[in-house]
């Protein structure tokens, strides 16, 4: 039976260390959709702070407010 790997990012890279897309891939954001399901402003605090890191790590990168954020807010 497989395992269940979880999508987490590879740093400095912040790409997926299971599927090596830009994190947060699909597979991350459904997980982490769930793990905050009745938390949205949470889940918003946890990407901020994730985006923050990322930005050092990834100096000169634009869109990673997309990236981060703007797929997790309410609909």
């Amino acid at each position: 039976m497989p395992r269940y790997r979880p999508h987490v990012a590879a740093r400095p890279s912040w790409r997926c260390r299971v599927c090596g897309a830009a994190w947060p891939c699909s597979p991350a954001r459904l997980s982490l959709l769930g793990e905050y399901r009745e938390d949205r402003i949470g889940l918003l605090v946890y990407l901020a702070a994730l985006l923050d890191e990322a930005a050092g790590d990834l100096p000169g990168q634009v869109l990673l407010t997309e990236r981060f954020l703007t797929w997790a807010r309410a609909r």
